[in-house]
């Protein structure tokens, strides 16, 4: 009896064996049916991040703009104006020749080595372009290989010595605090991975700000502390806002450890002033604070009353504070006059950082290898241009004086054509390549747009893009006050066709107030 009852109690709990393996095929069957990663399982600090330069509206502009390829009659224009991104050439803009003229000879490489070409290569270009060309290329710099994962030597003292007459201070550069960068996005992301070391750590950013900053705090799972620019007094910051927002902070167990600024500002356009920046720093000295300076701008200034000062040329002056105060500074190819967005160049500089920390920054650097050495080198011509005694300064000066004096006139044209516009605001602006009109949405377009699920800036720009084929950035994107709404628009499209678009964007606005008029 005890054999048998044995026997069929193995039978029983084979059975449950066999059944629990084939349930457990089936639901790795099914896991592999949805996949390994899905919406759910994926890291959900990329789900949450948000980046609306190139988010719901753009993604809607390639759209329609496949729709007109393929001879769509449905919209009443021919074509996208891209003004949500600060892409200067896209927008017609020359590439500065100086520039390219030395990377062309630079990518023909070995050529370099025969002396019989470069002389064939005066004959074409100045010799200045052909000296530059060769000093690269003897570093030697070829563009087609790694360089030090910190950058070329070379191009880091050049750099140095741009940073040295720029402030014009007497403070040396010492290259060896400076790091080529793939943009300066990338140098600006990887900080901040350095500085959030657990999801407690708070960053402050201005608001509005570029959503760089709350995407990437965002991904590296920090918190963002938002400190508001005041729109009414030209978009400045002021002490009592940065003090409420990290005392609000910290009172909510939030650990501050940073502060960015951006200046000029992005998507404000303003420039700060010496004593504001001195303002900012004494308080990041205050509250041990690392500073996180954005100048990308700081050759797109457009009022001389209010000139470009770097953090590090205020923080030198400041005996109290010019050896503690933690500084990380950039720079970038993509804007200023050159505007060579594609190239993905930029450059970090570091002060007053703990040596320990420097080494581990240097060993994340390393694991990218290196930045790209095409920008690099085009990085450090930036920096180092040629010289009034140069074969090519007359044009690049040219060039770059045309450009900018352009960008003027366009920034002046917008902003005046915006505060003409009934229902609209738009601070004068001072640099960079944006402007951050407030406009003043009905009630009425409020619950329309909430019974879409959307932003009531959202559904502006959506509707600003469907009837007018131009491409803006809602300030949701960007962040606001509550119960303000606004949009980013580039100073970037050609000059000579600034009267259509505006005189269709002015119809376009006039309607839809009307249209959701209370």
């Amino acid at each position: 009896l005890c054999l048998i009852l044995t026997a069929k109690l193995a039978m029983f709990l084979q059975g449950l064996v066999k059944s629990g393996v084939q349930t457990m095929r089936s639901a790795l069957v099914a896991s592999r049916s949805m996949g390994v990663l899905t919406l759910k399982s994926m890291n959900q600090q990329v789900v949450s991040a948000r980046y609306e330069v190139r988010g719901a509206i753009p993604i809607l502009a390639e759209q329609i703009e496949k729709e007109l390829q393929n001879g769509s009659t449905e919209y009443p224009f021919d074509r996208i104006v891209y003004a949500n991104i600060g892409n200067p050439q896209a927008l017609k803009q020359i590439p500065v020749r100086y520039f390219r003229e030395v990377i062309s000879l630079l990518e023909l490489d070995d050529e370099l080595n025969d002396e019989e070409k470069i002389k064939e290569f005066r004959t074409v270009f100045n010799d200045d372009v052909v000296d530059r060309a060769l000093a690269y290329f003897r570093l030697p710099a070829r563009i087609g290989a790694y360089s030090g994962s910190t950058g070329l030597p070379l191009v880091r003292k050049e750099i140095a010595s741009f940073i040295e007459k720029r402030d014009n201070d007497g403070v040396k550069c010492n290259p060896d605090n400076i790091i080529l960068t793939s943009g300066a996005s990338e140098g600006i992301a990887l900080l901040l991975e350095t500085i959030i070391a657990n999801p407690s750590v708070g960053i402050m950013i201005p608001v509005p700000q570029y959503p760089l900053y709350s995407a990437t705090i965002t991904l590296n799972d920090g918190r963002a502390v938002d400190y508001f620019l005041d729109e009414e007094m030209g978009w400045s910051m002021n002490l009592p806002e940065l003090q409420r927002s990290i005392d609000a902070a910290r009172a909510n167990g939030i650990d501050v450890r940073s502060l960015v600024v951006i200046n000029p500002g992005n998507p404000t356009g303003q420039t700060l002033t010496w004593d504001a920046i001195k303002a900012a720093i004494t308080f990041a000295s205050e509250n041990n604070l690392i500073i996180l300076a954005d100048e990308v701008y700081q050759a797109n200034v457009y009022n001389d009353k209010f000139p470009f000062y770097s953090f590090r040329q205020v923080l030198n002056s400041m005996p109290e504070c010019k050896d503690t105060v933690e500084l990380v500074s950039y720079h970038s190819l993509s804007k200023g006059m050159i505007g060579e967005c594609g190239r993905r160049g930029g450059y970090m500089e570091l002060m007053n950082l703990d040596k320990g920390v420097l080494a581990q920054i240097n060993k994340r650097v390393s694991i990218s290898l290196c930045s790209n050495v095409t920008s690099q080198v085009m990085m450090g011509m930036l920096c180092d241009p040629p010289k009034e005694t140069d074969g090519s300064y007359k044009m690049l000066i040219s060039q770059v004086s045309a450009i900018k004096a352009s960008l003027k006139r366009r920034a002046n044209k917008l902003s005046k054509a915006f505060n003409s516009f009934e229902n609209m605001d738009c601070q004068e602006p001072y640099g960079a390549m944006y402007l951050f009109p407030r406009v003043y949405i009905p009630n009425k377009a409020i619950v329309a747009a909430e019974a879409q699920n959307l932003e009531p800036d959202m559904m502006y720009c959506m509707d600003l893009l469907k009837q007018t084929g131009l491409c803006v950035v809602p300030g949701c994107g960007f962040g606001q006050k509550e119960g303000t709404f606004h949009f980013r628009c580039t100073i970037l499209p050609p000059e000579e066709e600034l009267d259509d678009i505006m005189s269709s964007v002015e119809k376009f606005h006039n309607d839809w107030m009307a249209k959701y008029a209370d």
